[in-house]
Protein backbone atom coordinates (compact mmCIF):
# COMPACT_ATOMS: atom_id res chain seq x y z
CA UNK A 1 0.00 0.00 0.00
CA UNK A 2 1.15 3.53 -1.03
CA UNK A 3 1.01 6.70 0.10
CA UNK A 4 -1.34 7.53 -2.66
CA UNK A 5 -3.44 4.70 -1.86
CA UNK A 6 -4.43 4.87 1.97
CA UNK A 7 -7.67 5.79 3.15
CA UNK A 8 -6.64 9.67 4.53
CA UNK A 9 -4.85 10.64 1.30
CA UNK A 10 -5.05 14.27 0.52
CA UNK A 11 -6.35 15.17 4.08
CA UNK A 12 -4.08 17.69 5.44
CA UNK A 13 -3.70 17.63 9.53
CA UNK A 14 -2.19 20.16 11.29
CA UNK A 15 -1.12 18.64 14.73
CA UNK A 16 -0.41 21.37 17.21
CA UNK A 17 0.07 18.70 20.10
CA UNK A 18 2.75 17.67 22.32
CA UNK A 19 4.22 14.56 24.18
CA UNK A 20 1.65 11.82 23.51
CA UNK A 21 -2.16 11.67 23.56
CA UNK A 22 -2.12 14.14 20.36
CA UNK A 23 0.94 13.29 18.45
CA UNK A 24 -0.30 9.69 18.91
CA UNK A 25 -3.77 10.77 17.45
CA UNK A 26 -1.81 12.34 14.64
CA UNK A 27 0.29 9.38 13.96
CA UNK A 28 -2.38 7.12 13.71
CA UNK A 29 -3.77 9.83 10.77
CA UNK A 30 -0.19 9.82 9.06
CA UNK A 31 -0.24 5.92 8.91
CA UNK A 32 -3.42 6.05 7.20
CA UNK A 33 -2.19 8.55 4.61
CA UNK A 34 -3.14 11.85 5.69
CA UNK A 35 -0.46 14.62 5.24
CA UNK A 36 -0.02 15.94 8.68
CA UNK A 37 1.96 19.21 9.29
CA UNK A 38 3.66 19.27 13.19
CA UNK A 39 3.25 23.11 14.33
CA UNK A 40 6.28 23.48 17.14
CA UNK A 41 7.73 26.03 18.93
CA UNK A 42 10.83 27.42 17.79
CA UNK A 43 14.14 26.29 19.91
CA UNK A 44 12.54 23.64 21.95
CA UNK A 45 9.50 21.90 20.05
CA UNK A 46 7.30 18.96 21.23
CA UNK A 47 8.62 18.25 24.72
CA UNK A 48 8.85 15.00 23.76
CA UNK A 49 11.72 15.83 21.64
CA UNK A 50 13.60 15.95 25.22
CA UNK A 51 12.43 12.42 26.53
CA UNK A 52 13.66 8.90 25.98
CA UNK A 53 15.86 6.62 27.81
CA UNK A 54 18.96 8.14 25.67
CA UNK A 55 20.26 10.89 27.18
CA UNK A 56 22.21 12.13 23.77
CA UNK A 57 18.86 11.64 21.65
CA UNK A 58 17.15 14.14 23.92
CA UNK A 59 19.75 16.65 23.74
CA UNK A 60 19.57 16.16 19.84
CA UNK A 61 15.73 17.18 20.13
CA UNK A 62 15.08 13.42 18.76
CA UNK A 63 13.87 11.90 21.97
CA UNK A 64 12.91 8.36 21.69
CA UNK A 65 9.49 9.18 23.07
CA UNK A 66 9.04 11.57 20.07
CA UNK A 67 10.66 9.57 17.34
CA UNK A 68 7.88 6.73 18.51
CA UNK A 69 4.82 9.19 17.41
CA UNK A 70 5.95 11.59 14.65
CA UNK A 71 7.10 9.26 11.80
CA UNK A 72 5.20 10.39 8.52
CA UNK A 73 4.64 14.10 9.68
CA UNK A 74 6.84 17.08 8.27
CA UNK A 75 7.34 19.64 10.99
CA UNK A 76 6.92 23.60 10.74
CA UNK A 77 8.14 26.21 13.76
CA UNK A 78 6.02 29.17 14.50
CA UNK A 79 5.63 31.60 16.98
CA UNK A 80 1.95 32.02 18.03
CA UNK A 81 2.87 35.05 19.61
CA UNK A 82 3.87 36.97 17.15
CA UNK A 83 1.46 38.43 14.67
CA UNK A 84 3.08 37.34 11.55
CA UNK A 85 3.37 33.55 13.14
CA UNK A 86 -0.16 34.05 13.51
CA UNK A 87 -0.93 35.15 9.88
CA UNK A 88 0.97 31.69 8.87
CA UNK A 89 -1.43 29.72 10.79
CA UNK A 90 -4.26 31.57 9.32
CA UNK A 91 -3.23 30.25 5.69
CA UNK A 92 -2.27 26.96 7.63
CA UNK A 93 -6.42 26.71 8.98
CA UNK A 94 -7.29 28.16 5.35
CA UNK A 95 -5.62 25.11 3.65
CA UNK A 96 -6.09 22.42 6.27
CA UNK A 97 -9.11 19.75 6.31
CA UNK A 98 -8.24 18.82 10.62
CA UNK A 99 -6.78 20.92 13.61
CA UNK A 100 -5.98 18.80 16.50
CA UNK A 101 -4.40 20.36 20.05
CA UNK A 102 -4.00 19.80 23.39
CA UNK A 103 -3.76 22.83 24.99
CA UNK A 104 -5.05 24.12 28.17
CA UNK A 105 -9.14 24.67 27.61
CA UNK A 106 -8.93 28.59 26.64
CA UNK A 107 -5.14 28.50 25.52
CA UNK A 108 -5.99 28.77 21.60
CA UNK A 109 -8.68 31.19 22.14
CA UNK A 110 -6.19 33.43 23.99
CA UNK A 111 -4.27 33.35 20.99
CA UNK A 112 -6.99 34.53 19.25
CA UNK A 113 -7.78 30.86 17.40
CA UNK A 114 -10.99 30.08 18.88
CA UNK A 115 -13.66 27.63 17.10
CA UNK A 116 -15.31 30.72 15.98
CA UNK A 117 -12.72 31.93 14.63
CA UNK A 118 -11.43 28.82 12.95
CA UNK A 119 -14.92 28.07 11.78
CA UNK A 120 -14.47 31.28 10.16
CA UNK A 121 -11.02 31.09 8.53
CA UNK A 122 -12.84 27.79 7.36
CA UNK A 123 -15.81 26.12 7.56
CA UNK A 124 -15.26 22.37 6.69
CA UNK A 125 -12.13 22.15 9.42
CA UNK A 126 -12.48 19.59 11.43
CA UNK A 127 -11.32 20.40 14.90
CA UNK A 128 -9.98 18.17 17.44
CA UNK A 129 -9.38 19.54 20.94
CA UNK A 130 -7.74 16.94 23.50
CA UNK A 131 -7.83 17.52 27.32
CA UNK A 132 -7.36 16.14 30.69
CA UNK A 133 -10.91 16.82 31.96
CA UNK A 134 -12.57 18.14 28.86
CA UNK A 135 -13.62 21.55 27.94
CA UNK A 136 -16.26 22.28 30.51
CA UNK A 137 -16.60 21.57 34.08
CA UNK A 138 -14.93 22.23 37.19
CA UNK A 139 -11.92 20.91 36.34
CA UNK A 140 -11.51 21.65 32.87
CA UNK A 141 -8.49 23.83 33.68
CA UNK A 142 -6.50 21.28 35.91
CA UNK A 143 -2.99 20.52 34.31
CA UNK A 144 -3.31 16.34 33.35
CA UNK A 145 -0.97 13.80 32.57
CA UNK A 146 -1.72 9.79 31.80
CA UNK A 147 -0.38 8.96 35.62
CA UNK A 148 -3.13 12.17 36.85
CA UNK A 149 -5.64 10.53 34.81
CA UNK A 150 -5.25 6.88 35.79
CA UNK A 151 -5.54 7.82 38.90
CA UNK A 152 -8.55 10.22 38.93
CA UNK A 153 -10.40 7.91 36.61
CA UNK A 154 -10.44 4.42 38.70
CA UNK A 155 -8.26 2.81 36.57
CA UNK A 156 -5.31 2.32 39.68
CA UNK A 157 -7.81 1.90 42.26
CA UNK A 158 -8.62 -1.83 40.67
CA UNK A 159 -4.81 -2.42 39.27
CA UNK A 160 -2.70 -4.27 41.33
CA UNK A 161 -3.49 -7.27 43.85
CA UNK A 162 -5.68 -6.37 47.45
CA UNK A 163 -2.16 -5.64 48.97
CA UNK A 164 0.01 -3.62 46.14
CA UNK A 165 -3.23 -1.20 44.62
CA UNK A 166 -3.30 1.25 43.62
CA UNK A 167 -0.86 0.94 40.83
CA UNK A 168 -0.41 2.68 37.79
CA UNK A 169 -0.07 0.68 34.28
CA UNK A 170 3.24 -0.20 33.17
CA UNK A 171 2.55 2.20 30.68
CA UNK A 172 0.28 5.57 29.51
CA UNK A 173 -3.26 3.86 29.01
CA UNK A 174 -4.75 6.98 29.36
CA UNK A 175 -2.76 9.17 26.72
CA UNK A 176 -2.88 6.33 24.17
CA UNK A 177 -6.77 6.04 24.87
CA UNK A 178 -7.14 9.74 24.19
CA UNK A 179 -5.19 9.79 21.04
CA UNK A 180 -7.58 6.65 19.81
CA UNK A 181 -10.04 8.40 20.93
CA UNK A 182 -9.29 11.57 19.26
CA UNK A 183 -8.40 9.88 15.61
CA UNK A 184 -11.27 8.16 15.54
CA UNK A 185 -12.99 10.91 16.37
CA UNK A 186 -11.82 13.00 13.67
CA UNK A 187 -12.11 9.82 10.94
CA UNK A 188 -16.04 9.91 11.82
CA UNK A 189 -15.84 13.81 11.27
CA UNK A 190 -14.36 13.81 8.08
CA UNK A 191 -17.07 11.71 7.16
CA UNK A 192 -19.55 13.36 8.31
CA UNK A 193 -18.48 16.16 6.27
CA UNK A 194 -18.85 14.24 3.35
CA UNK A 195 -22.67 14.72 4.23
CA UNK A 196 -23.04 17.93 5.98
CA UNK A 197 -20.81 20.11 3.64
CA UNK A 198 -19.10 21.71 7.51
CA UNK A 199 -17.02 20.94 9.65
CA UNK A 200 -17.59 20.63 13.72
CA UNK A 201 -15.97 20.98 16.77
CA UNK A 202 -15.11 17.47 18.87
CA UNK A 203 -14.09 17.87 22.40
CA UNK A 204 -11.78 14.61 23.96
CA UNK A 205 -11.84 13.84 27.67
CA UNK A 206 -9.14 11.84 28.71
CA UNK A 207 -10.55 11.21 32.06
CA UNK A 208 -13.94 10.17 30.35
CA UNK A 209 -12.13 8.08 27.54
CA UNK A 210 -10.29 6.41 30.38
CA UNK A 211 -13.22 5.40 32.64
CA UNK A 212 -15.33 3.98 29.30
CA UNK A 213 -12.23 1.93 28.62
CA UNK A 214 -12.81 0.09 31.61
CA UNK A 215 -15.70 -1.35 30.60
CA UNK A 216 -17.53 -4.46 32.88
CA UNK A 217 -15.53 -2.85 35.91
CA UNK A 218 -17.89 -0.12 35.61
CA UNK A 219 -20.85 -1.40 34.50
CA UNK A 220 -20.81 -3.57 37.33
CA UNK A 221 -20.96 -0.78 39.86
CA UNK A 222 -23.41 1.31 37.76
CA UNK A 223 -25.40 -1.94 36.91
CA UNK A 224 -24.99 -4.64 39.32
CA UNK A 225 -24.09 -2.63 42.52
CA UNK A 226 -20.59 -4.62 42.73
CA UNK A 227 -18.03 -2.18 44.42
CA UNK A 228 -14.67 -2.61 42.22
CA UNK A 229 -11.83 -4.17 43.55
CA UNK A 230 -8.32 -5.36 42.37
CA UNK A 231 -7.67 -8.71 41.81
CA UNK A 232 -4.17 -9.38 40.28
CA UNK A 233 -4.03 -11.49 37.73
CA UNK A 234 -7.42 -13.01 37.69
CA UNK A 235 -10.35 -12.02 35.84
CA UNK A 236 -13.31 -11.16 37.56
CA UNK A 237 -15.79 -12.62 35.62
CA UNK A 238 -14.86 -16.46 35.16
CA UNK A 239 -12.45 -18.97 36.72
CA UNK A 240 -10.30 -20.54 35.78
CA UNK A 241 -8.96 -17.21 33.63
CA UNK A 242 -6.13 -15.55 35.26
CA UNK A 243 -2.06 -16.16 35.32
CA UNK A 244 -0.67 -19.56 36.25
CA UNK A 245 2.56 -20.92 37.24
CA UNK A 246 4.46 -23.59 34.85
CA UNK A 247 7.98 -25.16 35.33
CA UNK A 248 9.52 -22.23 33.37
CA UNK A 249 7.22 -19.02 33.52
CA UNK A 250 3.65 -17.70 33.87
CA UNK A 251 0.51 -19.00 31.27
CA UNK A 252 -2.13 -17.12 30.82
CA UNK A 253 -5.61 -18.72 30.44
CA UNK A 254 -8.72 -18.26 29.81
CA UNK A 255 -11.34 -20.86 30.12
CA UNK A 256 -14.60 -18.50 30.28
CA UNK A 257 -16.73 -20.83 29.06
CA UNK A 258 -18.05 -24.14 30.55
CA UNK A 259 -16.80 -26.17 27.75
CA UNK A 260 -13.23 -24.81 27.76
CA UNK A 261 -12.83 -25.31 31.30
CA UNK A 262 -14.13 -29.05 31.05
CA UNK A 263 -11.39 -29.53 28.00
CA UNK A 264 -8.72 -27.62 29.99
CA UNK A 265 -8.91 -30.33 32.64
CA UNK A 266 -9.02 -33.26 29.83
CA UNK A 267 -5.73 -31.56 28.38
CA UNK A 268 -4.03 -31.38 31.99
CA UNK A 269 -4.88 -34.77 32.91
CA UNK A 270 -7.42 -33.88 35.53
CA UNK A 271 -10.82 -34.49 34.48
CA UNK A 272 -11.89 -35.17 37.68
CA UNK A 273 -11.67 -31.34 38.35
CA UNK A 274 -14.41 -31.28 36.24
CA UNK A 275 -17.15 -33.28 38.56
CA UNK A 276 -15.61 -31.54 41.81
CA UNK A 277 -18.86 -29.76 43.33
CA UNK A 278 -16.50 -27.33 44.47
CA UNK A 279 -15.36 -26.53 40.52
CA UNK A 280 -18.03 -27.88 38.46
CA UNK A 281 -20.22 -24.95 37.94
CA UNK A 282 -19.00 -21.06 36.74
CA UNK A 283 -19.86 -19.20 40.50
CA UNK A 284 -18.58 -22.16 42.35
CA UNK A 285 -15.28 -22.18 40.37
CA UNK A 286 -15.34 -18.02 41.39
CA UNK A 287 -15.88 -19.33 44.87
CA UNK A 288 -13.57 -21.39 45.19
CA UNK A 289 -10.73 -19.70 43.03
CA UNK A 290 -7.67 -20.23 45.50
CA UNK A 291 -8.54 -24.09 45.46
CA UNK A 292 -9.13 -24.41 41.67
CA UNK A 293 -5.64 -22.54 40.72
CA UNK A 294 -3.40 -24.91 43.26
CA UNK A 295 -5.13 -27.72 41.67
CA UNK A 296 -4.29 -26.65 38.33
CA UNK A 297 -1.17 -25.54 38.76
CA UNK A 298 0.28 -29.31 39.87
CA UNK A 299 -0.07 -29.94 36.55
CA UNK A 300 1.07 -27.23 34.93
CA UNK A 301 3.81 -26.73 37.06
CA UNK A 302 5.38 -30.36 35.00
CA UNK A 303 5.92 -28.84 31.98
CA UNK A 304 7.20 -25.32 30.52
CA UNK A 305 4.64 -22.35 29.52
CA UNK A 306 5.82 -23.03 25.85
CA UNK A 307 4.90 -26.97 25.66
CA UNK A 308 0.99 -25.84 27.61
CA UNK A 309 0.29 -23.07 25.26
CA UNK A 310 0.73 -24.95 21.81
CA UNK A 311 -1.18 -28.21 23.93
CA UNK A 312 -4.02 -26.04 24.93
CA UNK A 313 -4.65 -23.64 21.87
CA UNK A 314 -4.27 -27.34 19.75
CA UNK A 315 -7.53 -28.29 22.56
CA UNK A 316 -9.21 -24.43 22.06
CA UNK A 317 -8.37 -23.01 24.86
CA UNK A 318 -7.21 -19.99 24.83
CA UNK A 319 -3.68 -19.89 26.88
CA UNK A 320 -0.45 -18.10 25.97
CA UNK A 321 2.69 -17.26 27.73
CA UNK A 322 3.72 -14.10 29.44
CA UNK A 323 6.15 -12.35 27.21
CA UNK A 324 8.93 -9.68 28.00
CA UNK A 325 8.16 -6.70 25.40
CA UNK A 326 11.60 -8.43 23.76
CA UNK A 327 10.33 -11.35 23.39
CA UNK A 328 7.13 -9.99 22.13
CA UNK A 329 8.69 -8.07 19.12
CA UNK A 330 10.83 -11.14 18.16
CA UNK A 331 7.65 -13.32 17.97
CA UNK A 332 6.64 -15.09 14.77
CA UNK A 333 3.09 -12.99 15.25
CA UNK A 334 4.46 -10.34 15.45
CA UNK A 335 6.81 -9.74 12.39
CA UNK A 336 4.77 -11.91 10.08
CA UNK A 337 2.29 -8.86 10.44
CA UNK A 338 4.94 -6.18 10.02
CA UNK A 339 4.35 -4.48 13.12
CA UNK A 340 8.18 -3.15 13.22
CA UNK A 341 9.41 -0.69 10.70
CA UNK A 342 13.06 0.59 10.04
CA UNK A 343 13.02 4.03 8.86
CA UNK A 344 16.58 6.04 8.48
CA UNK A 345 17.32 7.99 11.54
CA UNK A 346 16.33 11.68 11.40
CA UNK A 347 19.56 14.06 10.61
CA UNK A 348 22.04 11.47 11.01
CA UNK A 349 21.18 11.56 14.84
CA UNK A 350 22.45 7.82 14.97
CA UNK A 351 24.32 4.79 13.04
CA UNK A 352 21.70 2.18 11.64
CA UNK A 353 18.04 2.25 11.39
CA UNK A 354 15.80 3.52 13.49
CA UNK A 355 12.52 1.05 14.45
CA UNK A 356 9.40 2.04 15.31
CA UNK A 357 5.64 0.84 15.58
CA UNK A 358 3.33 1.21 12.23
CA UNK A 359 -0.47 0.15 14.39
CA UNK A 360 -2.47 -3.19 14.16
CA UNK A 361 -4.54 -2.49 11.02
CA UNK A 362 -3.98 -3.57 8.09
CA UNK A 363 -5.60 -2.21 5.37
CA UNK A 364 -6.38 -4.18 1.83
CA UNK A 365 -4.11 -6.82 3.04
CA UNK A 366 -0.91 -4.44 3.70
CA UNK A 367 0.41 -3.07 7.37
CA UNK A 368 -0.07 0.61 7.25
CA UNK A 369 4.09 1.23 7.65
CA UNK A 370 5.54 4.69 7.88
CA UNK A 371 7.81 6.02 4.60
CA UNK A 372 9.45 9.08 6.07
CA UNK A 373 11.40 9.36 9.29
CA UNK A 374 10.60 11.65 12.35
CA UNK A 375 11.31 15.09 11.17
CA UNK A 376 13.81 17.33 12.76
CA UNK A 377 13.10 20.16 14.67
CA UNK A 378 11.73 22.82 11.63
CA UNK A 379 13.06 20.45 8.97
CA UNK A 380 9.78 21.18 6.58
CA UNK A 381 8.96 25.20 7.66
CA UNK A 382 10.36 26.14 3.91
CA UNK A 383 8.52 23.87 2.53
CA UNK A 384 5.27 24.35 3.68
CA UNK A 385 6.18 28.19 3.52
CA UNK A 386 6.08 27.97 -0.14
CA UNK A 387 3.12 25.26 -0.35
CA UNK A 388 1.33 28.21 1.05
CA UNK A 389 2.34 30.82 -1.44
CA UNK A 390 5.37 32.55 0.94
CA UNK A 391 7.95 33.43 -1.62
CA UNK A 392 11.42 33.14 -0.53
CA UNK A 393 11.58 37.02 0.33
CA UNK A 394 8.75 36.38 2.46
CA UNK A 395 10.27 33.69 3.83
CA UNK A 396 13.33 35.00 4.71
CA UNK A 397 11.56 37.87 6.51
CA UNK A 398 10.03 35.38 8.59
CA UNK A 399 13.21 33.56 9.79
CA UNK A 400 14.71 37.56 10.66
CA UNK A 401 11.77 38.02 12.71
CA UNK A 402 11.59 34.88 14.70
CA UNK A 403 8.08 34.61 13.94
CA UNK A 404 9.12 30.98 12.25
Amino acid sequence: MTTETRPLTGIRVLDLTNVLAGPYAGYQLALLGADVIKVEVPDTGDLARQLGASAELNRARLGASFLAQNAQKRSLTLNLKSERGKEVLRRLVASADVLCENFRPGVLDRLGFGWPELRRLNPRLVYCAISGFGQNGPMRAKPAYDQIIQGSSGMMSVTGTPDTAPLRAGYPIADTLGGLAAAYAISAALLGRERTGEGCQIDVSMLETAVTAMGWVVSNHLIAGQAPRPLGNDNGTAAPSGTFRTADGELNIAANKQEQFELLCRVLGRPELAEDPRFAERESRKAHRAQLTAELEVALTRHSAAHWEEQLSTAGVPAAAVLSVAEMLESAQIRARGLVHELPFPGGAAEGPLRVLGHGIHVDGHPSAPELPPPTLGQHTDEILAELGYHDTDIARLHQENAV
